[in-house]
């Protein structure tokens, strides 16, 4: 039986990079320490089964070093001394499959006589955060008010993600990588991305998130396609990185939510309450968790009251994401993980033959009558 000699340096890299336990690897690789000390080698199908286990394509244990996997958008990390050193293959996966996307997408919409979106790269870093608030408001037809139409949080949320995708955004949310629910995205490791592109721009929300804390993504994402400035980011406690376009993105999330002059305004009422931030919440259609960072960001209450919230508010709403994930409607998520807008502009292609089904079927993750039905369940219809 063939051997395959594979370096040392890459084995314990793809090792490291998986973040799979020793033991665990152990069990289903028993000679894996020989492989690494080089006292033995695997075979072609046990190599094989390490890359898929690992996450790792399989070219790369033929090299002789092993590579430098880096993401194609800058990643800013709130803490910048905790968490990951490097991308983890889910988040690599994913920004890779959403770039696939836009790709295709822009060449679709250039094809279609489109002109570029005349929004996307607005906004001057230094612009006043009231002004970029308000810029964003204008581009998408809402006021200042604008949540307030709604009974709750929840549907404001909806409300901003239609608006985001109606003015020609493409939006995800997804908690997984595509539909494999083995590959569970982190959220410590980021909450959102935006891929920056004047025809196609793409925004991504880690759906593995409490949805009070998305809804804050999206602002922040948002606010990135203004400045025309791509990147990841994990918004720990929804506080940004201390780099500059992260500090102007969340200024302008803020205001965008909970406008300032109002939240003052609304104070000293919301204090009678026995629950303020739920009372703040209330008014302005956004979440407790939005209230409360949005209080802390001006002054109104201390560092220490709010972590103390926003541990309690966490710890439900994570609870919350993970009953929502373990059940729902199959075709209501594939709205969130593909996007309508990406969906219809993918099967129109299809069916006017300028795109083959094949690839249909790798642009949205859907195969066959799965991408039949999902199609009908939205209204456009199966072939």
């Amino acid at each position: 039986m063939s051997r395959v000699v594979v370096s040392a340096d890459v084995l314990r890299w793809a090792l490291d990079r998986s973040e799979i336990s020793p033991a665990s690897l152990q069990h289903k690789f028993p000679k894996i320490g020989q492989w690494i000390s080089g006292a033995g080698q695997p075979t072609l199908r046990q190599l094989e089964s390490l890359a898929k286990t690992t996450l790792t394509p399989l070219g790369f244990f033929f090299l002789q070093n092993p590579p430098e996997e880096r993401l194609s958008i800058p990643h800013f990390r709130t803490l910048h001394s905790e968490g990951m050193s490097r991308p983890s293959p889910n988040l690599l996966a994913t920004v890779q499959m959403m770039e696939r996307r836009q790709s295709w997408m822009r060449e679709f919409l250039i094809d279609e006589g489109q002109e570029p979106l005349s929004f996307v790269n607005s906004t001057r870093l230094d612009e006043q955060h009231t002004l970029f608030a308000q810029r964003i408001r204008q581009t998408l037809g809402f006021n200042e008010g604008w949540a307030s139409s709604k009974q709750t949080w929840t549907e404001a949320l909806r409300m901003l993600r239609e608006a985001i995708e109606g003015v020609g955004i493409l939006v995800a949310v997804n908690g997984i990588v595509g539909n494999n629910t083995h590959r569970k995205l982190i959220v410590d490791e980021f909450r959102g991305f935006v891929l920056v592109d004047e025809y196609a721009p793409l925004v991504f929300v880690n759906g593995a998130d409490g949805k009070a804390a998305q809804m804050f993504t999206l602002a922040h994402e948002l606010a990135h396609v203004f400045l025309g400035s791509s990147a990841a980011f994990d918004l720990r406690q929804l506080r940004p990185a201390d780099e500059p376009t992260e500090l102007a993105c969340n200024l302008a999330a803020a205001e965008f939510l909970v406008p300032e002059r109002q939240l003052r305004r609304e104070w000293d009422a919301a204090q009678s309450n026995p629950e303020p931030f739920q009372a703040i919440a209330r008014h302005f259609k956004v979440s407790a968790l939005v209230a409360a960072r949005r209080a802390l960001d001006l002054r109104l209450i201390t560092r220490k009251k709010f972590l103390q919230f926003y541990h309690n508010y966490e710890q439900d709403e994570r609870r919350v994401a993970v009953r929502q994930s373990e059940g729902g409607d199959f075709y209501a998520s594939q709205n969130l993980r593909v996007g309508r807008r990406f969906a219809t502009a993918v099967y129109r292609a299809a069916k006017e033959g300028k795109l083959l089904f094949s690839e249909a079927y790798r642009l949205t993750g859907l195969h066959g009558e799965t991408f039949d039905r999902y199609m009908s369940h939205m209204g456009v219809g199966g072939r």
